[in-house]
């Protein structure tokens, strides 16, 4: 068996598994006694950045807080982001032009997906010739995605369609998806967390990897299984201290790992689900929520992509959410009319949606990474096209950025920006935090200069 400290990651059979950095190896590369898999990547971290798309607008009296600033309030919607509320910024104020109809008449909901990464006016056709705008995560990924195995990581709770008429006229391909690699391709998006984790640590690809995901299966093996050997070699060449780290690491793996293997074990016989569920998910929605989570958490740790983005339901949506007693649903609820009824439970499934970014914020958190943690070296924007589910608008949209890009974002406040700021503008400055700028996007005009003082 080769030398350890010469190799990237941990393997076995049909299993490759990279892992995170260790301060020990690092040094013993720099001592002249080998290459590590850590010193690769340095005690500088390198930047992430994940977008994640929440459908049918925000209740904004709940969310928006009363002062802006330093030490600004939590308002209903974002009680549960408290214990990372200093790594948060809440922006006010910016705007999605070509989310209108400019001229195009009905179609919000679609535009409103569509246009949430890429700032461009989609073409309305339910035909086969769609045309929307490169989104800013593929923008990045086309520049800096060659440095990992994965180039971006699209992920989602809804399979939607990618064919067929959605909205007023508007292609399933435009609310399904919110990543598009050119301006006629949507990129799909993975909605089996099992698939994901196949993915992030599978050694081969397709059928192969299909196969020997079966036999773990079969065998009832873990992936850690087919590693262990490696991971017991490499120890050796370990200080203490990162071999309790590498076992938190494994640990925490295997308990993504068996979480994934319940929800495909549960019994779903005479269980009445009143929304179409993609095959092979878990049956509650909040726990698949936070297995999309996980995994990209464990893409970001693992460095196997550092651009991820992930649609907690698609443009539209109508699911129920009986977990939290909204037995409605949840775009027949966006239709409020100002009823103080529907606003609460609006106001319930805004705060549902927050909880589980607060999840995947503090896992981020609770990461090392090199010196720091992943919160700090990652841009993490948050919310919605829409921004009010019953007035179908475009401005004033609720967004959040998470995260600290390596100490370049100023965190911590709420920001009011100018009104009409396009969006755009937010994913100019991100692009420039990733290392990768350009002369615009979409319908930016410029740059977003309050991300740091």
């Amino acid at each position: 068996m080769s030398n350890h400290t010469r190799r990237s990651v941990l393997r076995g059979l049909g299993v490759s598994m990279a892992l995170p950095w260790f301060e020990s190896l690092a040094c013993r590369d720099s001592s002249g006694t080998g290459t590590a898999r850590a010193s690769s990547r340095s005690n500088t971290s390198p930047q992430r950045m994940a977008f994640i798309f929440v459908p049918n607008g925000i209740h904004l009296p709940d969310w928006t807080p009363k002062n802006v600033g330093y030490g600004y309030d939590l308002p209903k919607i974002l009680q549960p982001l408290a214990p990372v509320q200093d790594e948060l910024m809440v922006l006010s104020g910016l705007t999605h032009d070509k989310g209108r109809a400019n001229g195009d008449g009905a179609g919000d909901h679609a535009r409103s997906a569509s246009v949430f990464l890429t700032g461009a006016q989609p073409r309305k056709t339910a035909g086969q010739n769609i045309r929307s705008g490169v989104s800013v995560d593929q923008i990045a990924a086309q520049t800096a995605g060659h440095a990992t195995r994965f180039a971006s990581l699209e992920l989602g709770c809804e399979a939607g369609r990618s064919a067929g008429n959605c909205d007023s006229g508007y292609s399933c391909a435009y609310s399904s998806n919110i990543a598009w690699s050119s301006a006629s391709t949507p990129v799909g998006k993975e909605t089996n967390p099992r698939s994901v984790f196949e993915r992030l640590f599978s050694e081969t690809n397709g059928s192969a990897r299909d196969r020997t995901a079966e036999q773990r299966e079969r065998l009832k093996m873990s992936v850690l299984d087919f590693i262990s050997e490696d991971a017991r070699l490499l120890q050796k060449s370990m200080a203490t201290q990162d071999k309790r780290k590498l076992d938190e690491f494994l640990n925490g793996v295997r308990e993504v790992e068996q979480r994934i293997e319940r929800s495909s074990e549960e019994d779903e016989q005479d269980v009445d689900f009143d929304y179409p569920r993609p095959p092979n998910t878990p049956r509650d929605y909040g726990e698949h929520l936070r297995l999309m989570c996980d995994m990209m958490v464990l893409a970001f740790q693992t460095d196997r992509t550092r651009i991820a983005s992930c649609m907690f339901a698609d443009a539209g949506s109508n699911r129920s959410y009986r977990n939290i007693n909204v037995s409605d649903g949840h775009h027949g609820l966006s239709h409020h009319r100002d009823d103080p009824a529907k606003l609460e439970k609006i106001s319930r499934i805004n705060q549902f949606h927050v909880a589980q970014l607060a999840y995947f914020l503090k896992k981020l958190k609770e990461t090392p990474d090199g010196t720091s943690n992943l919160l700090d070296n990652s841009m993490i924007c948050y919310g919605s096209a829409i921004s009010d589910g019953n007035r179908h608008n475009n401005e004033n949209l609720p967004i959040l950025l998470a995260g600290k890009a390596g100490g370049r974002i100023d965190s911590g406040r709420h920001v009011q920006v100018a009104s009409e700021t396009p969006m755009c503008n937010l994913f100019m400055s991100m692009l420039d935090r990733f290392g990768t700028p350009v002369d615009f996007v979409g319908d930016s005009t410029g740059h977003l200069s309050e991300l740091q003082l």
